[in-house]
Formats: structure tokens, C-alpha cells, sequence
């Protein structure tokens, strides 16, 4: 199973990026999927999650500024993340609760993909 994510970068305090964490493997279906980020020096830290029934929570810092769906079609999840500040500025990470067709069920973590926020 791998998880890959995109769409990171450098933006303005104030802008908007849409994060994107597709899921590819011989899985049966994914459960939970959602971000964490990590900035420097701080421990790796809840961004949001969405179950497969689309029920979604998020960080305390995060609520009323980032947006997390999902496509279960496509196996991918999405963070949009509006009003960005300097703090946002982190590692994010997509986690996947995958299940396999032998019932066996494990957690994924994508590669990271970098987030700055900066003028």
C-alpha cells in the first residue's frame, strides 16, 4: 500500500493550498483517513480526520479554516486549508486506516509533503 500525497508549497499568510493523498495497493477498503503535520522541533500533531461515513474532525486551530473530504471512489482524501498563517507552516502527513480482504486492518502514512507559510 502506498500513500502519496501533493500539492504543498509556498504561500502568503492569508492564501489557500489544496492538499491531495491518494492511496494505491491490493486493499479491500480504507477507514479512517486523515492529516497530521509536524513543524520543527514540535511532536506531530491532529490536523483533521474523515471516516468512511464522511464524519470529520478537526485540530482545535484548524476548525473554520481547513476543509477535509474524501473520495472513496478514488481512494483519496483532501485538506483545503484557507486563511493560512506562519504557524501553519509544518510537515503534513496523510494517514490511511487500510483493511485488507483477510480482514487484517493497518495504518499508512504517507511520505510528507511541506508546507510554508511565509511572506
Amino acid at each position: 500500500v502506498q500513500l502519496v500525497e501533493s500539492g504543498g508549497g509556498l504561500v502568503q499568510p492569508g492564501g489557500s493550498l489544496r492538499l491531495s493523498c491518494a492511496a494505491s495497493g491490493r486493499l479491500f477498503s480504507i477507514n479512517d483517513m486523515g492529516w497530521y503535520r509536524q513543524a520543527p522541533g514540535k511532536e506531530r500533531e491532529l490536523v483533521a480526520t474523515i471516516t468512511n461515513g464522511k464524519t470529520k474532525n478537526y485540530g482545535d486551530s484548524m476548525k473554520g479554516r481547513f476543509t477535509i473530504s474524501r473520495d472513496n471512489g478514488k481512494k483519496t482524501v483532501y485538506l483545503q486549508m484557507d486563511n493560512l498563517k506562519p504557524e501553519d507552516t509544518a510537515i503534513y502527513y496523510c494517514k490511511a486506516d487500510v483493511v485488507f480482504a483477510w480482514g487484517r486492518e493497518s495504518s499508512y502514512w504517507g511520505q510528507g509533503t511541506q508546507v510554508t507559510v511565509s511572506s
